[in-house]
C-alpha cells in the first residue's frame, strides 16, 4: 500500500467518499427504474433493456476505479455498503405501501402500487445479482492486475465487465421473469442485455483511462501500488 502525506490521505479518502457515493446513486437509480422497459437504437441495433440496465454500467465503471485505486478489500466494502442501501430500500418501500394516501395526494395508493408493488422482486432480484456479479467482477479484476503486473488496464476493466455482466443479467432477467415469461421470452432479454451492458463497459475504457491516470498521478502511484482508506 502507498504511504501518503496526511493531506493526501485526506484527499484519498474525500476521492474513496465521492465515488462510492457516485456508486450507490448509480445502484439504487438502477433499482428504482428497473420495471421500465424500453428501446434504444444504437443505429446497427435496437435493444429491448430495462431503464435500470442504462445507468449500470457507470457502478462496473466506478468499482473497476476503486479497485485500481484503492484495491480490493476498499472495494468490496463499497459493494456491501450498495447491498446495504438496496436492503434499506427496500424497506422504505414496502412500508409505503402500508400508509395510505391522503385525498389530495398527488401520488394515490394505485399510482403507487403499479409503480413499485414488483419492487420487492426486481430488487431482490438485483441484489442477488448485484452482490454476485460483483465480487465476481472485483475478483477477475484483482486476478487480471496480478497476472499482468499491473499493466493492460484496459485488459482487466473489459475482461471483468463482460463476464460480470453475464453472471448480473442471466441472474437478475431470470429471477424478474421467471414463473411470468417463457425461456424463449425471457433469452432475447439477457441476450439483449449483456450485449447492451457490453458495449458500454468497452465505451467506458475511453473514460476509465485518463480517470485513472489523473489520479494516479496525483498520489504519485506507481503500476500495481494501491492506496489504503482504512
Amino acid at each position: 500500500m502507498k504511504q501518503l502525506t496526511d493531506k493526501k490521505q485526506k484527499h484519498a479518502g474525500f476521492t474513496f467518499v465521492i465515488l462510492a457515493s457516485l456508486f450507490i446513486a448509480a445502484l439504487i437509480t438502477c433499482n428504482l427504474i428497473a420495471n421500465k422497459f424500453v428501446t434504444v437504437d444504437l443505429g446497427f441495433k435496437t435493444f429491448i433493456v430495462s431503464a435500470g440496465v442504462i445507468p449500470y454500467p457507470l457502478t462496473f465503471l466506478i468499482t473497476d476505479i476503486l479497485s485500481e485505486i484503492y484495491g480490493r478489500r476498499n472495494t468490496s466494502m463499497v459493494v456491501l455498503a450498495g447491498f446495504f442501501a438496496s436492503l434499506l430500500v427496500l424497506l422504505i418501500l414496502y412500508l409505503g405501501h402500508f400508509f395510505p394516501a391522503i385525498a389530495d395526494s398527488p401520488v394515490g395508493n394505485f399510482e403507487y402500487d403499479v409503480v413499485f408493488q414488483n419492487s420487492w422482486r426486481v430488487i431482490s432480484s438485483s441484489m442477488l445479482a448485484y452482490l454476485v456479479a460483483q465480487f465476481v467482477d472485483v475478483r477477475i479484476f484483482h486476478l487480471v492486475k496480478a497476472k499482468t503486473k499491473g499493466k493492460h488496464l484496459w485488459l482487466r476493466n473489459n475482461f471483468s465487465t463482460v463476464f460480470s455482466q453475464l453472471v448480473d443479467t442471466i441472474l437478475v432477467t431470470t429471477v424478474i421473469f421467471i414463473g411470468i415469461k417463457s425461456f424463449n421470452e425471457i433469452l432475447p432479454l439477457i441476450r439483449d442485455g449483456w450485449l447492451f451492458k457490453v458495449l458500454f463497459a468497452a465505451a467506458d475504457t475511453i473514460i476509465i483511462y485518463p480517470l485513472v491516470f489523473l489520479i494516479k498521478r496525483y498520489f504519485d502511484l506507481k503500476a500495481g501500488e494501491e492506496i489504503s482508506v482504512w
